[in-house]
């Protein structure tokens, strides 16, 4: 796929590893919308050619709009990389009780439902562009863990929103295959990023 006439999206483009993909793209000459929250685009480095778009993942209006902006960025929407997500730590059972629920709940929202959100919406407006000469429209890259298959230590609810995202990868590949978008599922280590630090 040639990026430079492509329009691509980045979650969690802010910073860490989605920021380092946007501006990897960005170089090689993709239109890059890189989604992230305010305080997260307030502290970015901004690269030349990524857009920043103000966008909570879980939320389907602000998404919707982030994908629109791309879409009709003058080169069709072809990537999207879901890099945001959130790692809090907490244990089935600890010192102070039980894990929190709510926690738990949020580490799954954003972590698993955040990206099947982007991946739909994504998907959609790939499906509505003319293909290239292989037949292929765009490709959805999703961003698991190592912690998917191998998770330490009160790791519970970061391991199992990981452990969806990879779940989900052979399902949503094998449904947008027939519109020509490929679906991908990578499942870094341990990467020195604002979300390893806490």
């Amino acid at each position: 796929m040639e990026l430079a006439s492509t329009s691509a999206i980045v979650t969690g483009g802010a910073s860490g590893l989605g920021g380092a993909t946007a501006a990897a793209l960005a170089a090689k000459g993709a239109t890059v919308f890189a989604l992230d929250l305010a305080p997260a685009i307030e502290k970015a480095p901004h690269p030349d050619g990524v857009t920043y778009v103000e966008a909570d993942v879980t939320d389907p209006e602000q998404v919707q709009a982030a994908v629109d902006k791309a879409a009709n960025a003058g080169v069709p929407l072809r990537v999207a990389v879901n890099c945001a997500g959130v790692g809090w730590a907490g244990r089935v059972l600890s010192k102070k009780g039980p894990h929190d629920l709510e926690l738990f709940r949020k580490v799954l929202e954003i972590n698993l439902l955040g990206t099947f959100n982007v991946m739909r919406l994504a998907a959609e407006a790939m499906a509505k562009t003319e293909p290239l000469a292989d037949d292929q429209r765009g490709v959805v890259i999703n961003t698991a863990s190592i912690a998917a298959f191998e998770g330490q230590i009160g790791q519970i609810a970061y391991a199992a929103s990981k452990a969806g995202v990879a779940g989900m990868t052979l399902p949503a590949a094998r449904d947008l295959a027939s519109q020509g978008i490929r679906v991908l599922t990578i499942a870094p280590g341990i990467v020195d990023t604002p979300m390893l630090a806490g």
